[in-house]
C-alpha cells in the first residue's frame, strides 16, 4: 500500500487511508414530518434528533490495490462501526453507527488502472 493510514477514521475497527482533500464533517438536526410552517409562515420543529453526522471524503488519485483495501473496508451490509473525531472534542475519537451513500469513481486509464476523484459520504444512522 502506498499511501499512509489515519487511524483516526476507522471502519470497524480497520484504518482508511488519509483523504487527500479536507474532511468535512457536517452535523444536521431531523425533524419530523409533523414539522412545517403553519399559515401565518411560522415554522413549528418537531425535532426527531439532533446532530446527526454526515462526513465526506475524497481521494484525488489511487492505485488498485489502495482502492481494493478501501472498498474491502465497506461490508455489503446495511451500516457498520465508524471512528472519527468526537464532534465536541477533536482531540477524542467516538464511534458511531453509520452508513456509506453516494459513492464513486473516475476509471481514468484502463491499462495502468489509475483510479481518480474516489468520493464518498459516511452518515449516521
Amino acid at each position: 500500500m502506498a499511501r499512509a493510514l489515519c487511524e483516526r477514521l476507522k471502519i470497524n475497527g480497520k484504518p482508511m487511508f488519509a483523504p487527500d482533500t479536507e474532511v468535512q464533517f457536517q452535523f444536521e438536526d431531523l425533524d419530523s414530518a409533523e414539522s412545517g410552517r403553519d399559515d401565518s409562515g411560522v415554522m413549528h420543529r418537531v425535532v426527531i434528533r439532533y446532530k446527526v453526522l454526515k462526513g465526506t471524503f475524497e481521494f484525488l488519485f489511487l492505485y488498485q490495490e489502495d482502492y481494493e483495501y478501501m472498498e474491502s473496508l465497506f461490508p455489503d451490509e446495511p451500516d457498520f462501526e465508524f471512528t472519527h473525531p468526537d464532534r465536541k472534542d477533536l482531540d477524542k475519537d467516538t464511534v458511531s453507527r453509520c452508513y456509506r451513500t453516494v459513492y464513486g469513481i473516475s476509471w481514468v486509464n484502463q491499462k495502468t488502472n489509475q483510479i481518480r476523484n474516489y468520493k464518498f459520504n459516511i452518515i449516521e444512522c
